[in-house]
């Protein structure tokens, strides 16, 4: 299967340039998902936004961002406003530093991308910075627009390709230490150490994925299954025998009237 990408742009380093792809790392695609029907008539429900007070629908014309600043009251913000403050997107990544692949704690990262060159003329490029990071065990640093705000990225190498993290802002990560600073200093016993040690090594096993298995999709995969069969099958909509025509004259009307016969079929 053909490789999807989202976004295109530029790897830089220094005079060092060369053309790239990135696709998201992971995907939930494949996660069972749920519409919210009405019961009686089968049909999905349509979620409508309406006014706390009056309950009344609210127009798309008449929905507005807002800030509050104290109960009740609130500052509205402009979509043009709004548009005013956005970073401009850029599309070159630009690795202006480096940091010890180890100094960056697994709480900063966010979300994973993979980064490829997107065409053969710029894979040397790209693979010489990609090998000499993996020679220094390094991890480059830069800032890229992304899902419509400015993010800091770490580029990370591995096997033939680079692996680009956003990074969570210094603001989302709380300081481990106001919560572990009230665990006791309790001396750990020798002998229970050895014993737990032991019971680790024991429990030893190479990394496997299916290790880390949603076993609640299973089940609801096998639920839906079983439903399916339950059900009697739905019935096979009877294709329209085409009209005779003379020559390239072709009648409109009746196909358009077909064509919606054929719908409010489908839709029973």
């Amino acid at each position: 299967m053909a490789r999807r990408s989202f976004w295109k742009g530029y790897l830089k380093l220094s005079l060092v340039t060369c053309p790239v792809t990135m696709s998201p790392a992971t995907s939930e695609s494949e996660k069972v998902r749920f519409h919210t029907l009405n019961r009686a008539t089968g049909h999905r429900v349509e979620a409508r936004y309406v006014d706390a007070e009056t309950r009344r629908p609210v127009k798309d014309e008449d929905e507005v961002k807002g800030y509050e600043i104290e109960p009740g009251r609130s500052v509205l913000l402009e979509d043009d406003e709004l548009d005013a403050v956005a970073l401009e997107s850029t599309r070159t990544i630009d690795i202006d530093m480096f940091v010890p692949k180890e100094s960056i704690a697994s709480l900063w990262y966010d979300t994973p991308h993979f980064l490829v060159p997107d065409d053969e003329v710029g894979e040397e490029a790209f693979s010489v910075i990609r090998e000499a990071m993996q020679a220094t065990g390094m991890n480059g640093i830069a800032r890229l627009v992304l899902y419509r705000r400015e993010r800091a990225v770490m580029l990370e190498p591995r096997g033939k390709g680079i692996v680009l993290w956003t990074l969570r802002y210094g603001d989302e990560v709380r300081q481990p230490k106001e919560y572990f600073e009230a665990v006791g200093t309790q001396k750990v016993d020798k002998d229970s150490l050895g014993l737990i040690t032991t019971l680790i090594e024991r429990r030893v096993r190479d990394w496997d994925p299916s290790m880390v298995h949603d076993p609640v999709q299973e089940n609801l995969q096998k639920l839906i299954a079983a439903r399916k069969r339950k059900r009697p099958p739905a019935k096979k909509v009877k294709e329209a025998e085409p009209e005779p025509t003379a020559g390239n004259v072709i009648s409109i009307t009746e196909a358009l009237k077909r064509s919606l016969a054929a719908e409010r079929a489908a839709r029973k």
